[in-house]
């Protein structure tokens, strides 16, 4: 029998200061995608401990759940209750995502450079998420501070999403 050995979606290059901005991994051990089947809802909050609004996220003792799409939630750092199945679509994504950290006094001008939405601080607050572009792709992105994203795309873009995020950093950079 082969033995397999699990890897992080990006294994080189990180972590990366360029200029006033930081870009990390940040893989979670586990994150898990929460889909209730109609009508379920209000017990698939009851079991969570609630439901985020749409383009929200909520962070409770080392889980966060995190709006993800229409009738899509994800949860992150703990394994739902496999009871919870009775009532909504439960996926175990840990290994289908790259998760990176960007932070810093240029993260928000670094996006700015490649999503099509705003998100300075007076229109994307702390716990706020959104599904959008970065440049050519898919991606999901929190604000998790002040100066800090949590930016998600699917594993097989990993390596372009790290290349586009860097080229807006040394971009940047050299604006002085």
């Amino acid at each position: 029998m082969v033995d397999l050995t699990a890897t992080p979606p990006i294994t080189q290059g990180l972590p990366k200061t360029i200029g006033a901005a930081t870009l990390t991994l940040a893989q979670p051990d586990v994150m898990w995608s929460v889909a209730p089947f109609r009508g379920r809802d209000a017990a698939v909050a009851k079991a969570l401990g609630d439901l985020p609004a749409p383009n929200r996220s909520k962070s409770r003792g080392g889980t966060e759940i995190t709006w993800f799409s229409r009738g899509e939630f994800m949860v992150i750092g703990t394994v739902p209750d496999a009871g919870l199945a009775k009532d909504a679509a439960l996926t175990d994504q840990s290994d289908a995502w790259c998760v990176l950290e960007l932070k810093g006094a240029g993260a928000e001008d670094v996006l700015a450079r490649l999503a099509p939405v705003d998100l300075r601080q007076r229109t994307v607050k702390r716990g706020h998420c959104l599904r959008t572009q970065l440049n050519h792709m898919g991606v999901h992105i929190t604000r998790t501070g002040n100066e800090a994203f949590r930016l998600m795309c699917f594993r097989s873009m990993a390596g372009t999403m790290v290349h586009e995020l860097t080229d807006a950093m040394d971009a940047l950079r050299a604006r002085g």
